[in-house]
């Protein structure tokens, strides 16, 4: 009986879609991970945290944003932190890459069933080579975060002691590189204590591009040396995310010039310093180095443009991605010049992925949209802090105006949802809840609509 309840489990389960397997199994590890965030073994109090609360803080970790409603540094044991970095870290590479790892490790064979779930999780065009590219992220990561905390470890070994210099520096290149914004500092205080740090500062810059500009890039970027040329994918992502970052440090360096809550305070070069890392940092990662809630109105809504584009495709951030953002623009351009056909790097882009672009957007716009309108009336706070704090949990940034610890348990579920449903991608989940529709075996006669 136990056996035949087995293969029917087998079945069903061999039925579901690979977008539908992906929500299911982040779900699954963020319920796994709230129930372990309420042991008593994992709060500073000794007491269990309230299940709301272990959710979000589960759902923020696993979902890489690093928005919480409880102090990460003061309020869990280092059971409880550690708990959370594994969260971040099976959420940032995602649960098929490290039920992979396993795979690999245990040397059984990769199924063609999970390489089209792999193929999903990558966002993927083709399963080719699926198996060898998961190979890389693991190594990619692992080097990267592992050569981050040897040099974070080091710095923080004059500040504190020396074990506890080596957890910091682990938990945070681990934070850091999967774009989660987890801090462990305490008094939810980020890194504004090392806003001088220029070795501190450009560590963590270091980790957060790495992470966010996706691993197919940095695949690229590895073999260049080899291959001598970039795909047009990597051209896209690095010209595009260079401009975001030089174009964000400009403006937040022109707007706190002379804004003694942030940068007004700072010498130039704490000031430029801070510029590029608060231009860095809404890619999806959230750390800061000053005051967010102090910056200027003008400032918060340039960052939250900046966190609704988010990172790059195949990588640990959120957001609608640099590429979709391209597309976008050169969708504009192409119809602002009259020309039937979007070209990038002398490239022409099939219709299919500039209506795939146009839908993630639309898809990002009506969620944020909706979530900041409910927000706006279950919450007692001013629009644009709680459109910051939508647009932050959605495109899994984890930058807050102070706003999260301060929700009701409505504000607190719609933000879990707005975060689950940035990690997986507003396309993935639809595809997912979707009924499943094959092609159409005709087509409708043309219409016309007078537009503009």
């Amino acid at each position: 009986m136990a056996s035949q309840f087995r293969r029917i489990s087998e079945f069903k389960f061999l039925k579901l879609s690979p977008p539908q397997i992906l929500v299911l199994g982040f779900a699954s590890i963020i319920l796994i991970g709230a129930l372990l965030l309420m042991l008593p073994i994992s709060s500073t109090s000794g007491n269990s945290v309230e299940f709301i609360d272990a959710l979000f803080t589960s759902t923020s970790a696993t979902c890489v944003t690093g928005l919480v409603v409880l102090d990460t540094g003061t309020s869990f044991t280092i059971f409880g932190k550690t708990v959370i970095m594994i969260l971040i870290q099976i959420g940032g590479l995602g649960f098929m890459t490290m039920a992979t790892l396993f795979s690999l490790v245990l040397k059984r064979k990769i199924s063609l069933r999970d390489r089209l779930i792999l193929q999903e999780a990558m966002n993927q065009g083709s399963m080719e080579g699926i198996v060898r590219l998961i190979r890389r992220v693991l190594i990619y990561s692992l080097v990267i975060e592992g050569c981050a905390a040897v040099l974070l470890s080091i710095r923080w070994a004059f500040d504190m002691p020396l074990g506890k210099a080596i957890y910091y520096s682990i938990f945070h290149a681990v934070s850091m590189f999967n774009n989660a914004g987890f801090d462990i500092f305490g008094d939810f205080r980020s890194l504004t204590d090392y806003v001088y740090d220029p070795l501190v500062n450009i560590i963590v810059m270091f980790l957060i591009v790495s992470g966010g500009i996706g691993f197919i890039v940095m695949s690229d970027l590895v073999e260049f040396r080899v291959t001598r040329r970039l795909s047009l994918h990597s051209k896209v992502v690095l010209s595009t995310s260079t401009g975001l970052i030089l174009i964000g440090a400009l403006v937040i360096f022109i707007f706190e010039f002379t804004n003694t809550r942030t940068l007004g305070s700072l010498n130039f070069g704490g000031k430029i310093l801070s510029a590029f890392f608060q231009s860095v940092s809404p890619r999806t990662a959230g750390a800061n180095t000053v005051d967010i809630a102090g910056l200027r109105q003008a400032t918060q809504f340039f960052i939250v443009i900046l966190m609704f584009i988010g990172a790059s495709p195949g990588s640990t951030g959120g957001g609608i991605k640099t590429t979709t953002f391209t597309m976008m623009i050169g969708a504009v351009i192409a119809m602002l010049r009259g020309r039937e056909d979007v070209v990038l790097f002398r490239y022409r882009l099939a219709q299919e992925r500039i209506y795939k672009a146009l839908t993630i957007t639309l898809l990002a716009l009506l969620l944020i949209a909706s979530v900041s309108m409910i927000l706006s009336t279950t919450e007692d706070s001013n629009f644009l802090a709680i459109l910051f704090e939508t647009t932050s949990a959605f495109a899994t940034v984890g930058l807050t105006m102070g706003l999260t610890p301060e929700l009701s348990a409505i504000g607190k579920i719609l933000l879990c949802l707005t975060m689950f449903a940035g990690r997986l991608g507003p396309l993935t989940l639809a595809y997912a809840l979707g009924p499943k529709q094959g092609k159409p075996l005709y087509k409708y006669p043309e219409g016309k609509i007078i537009i503009g």
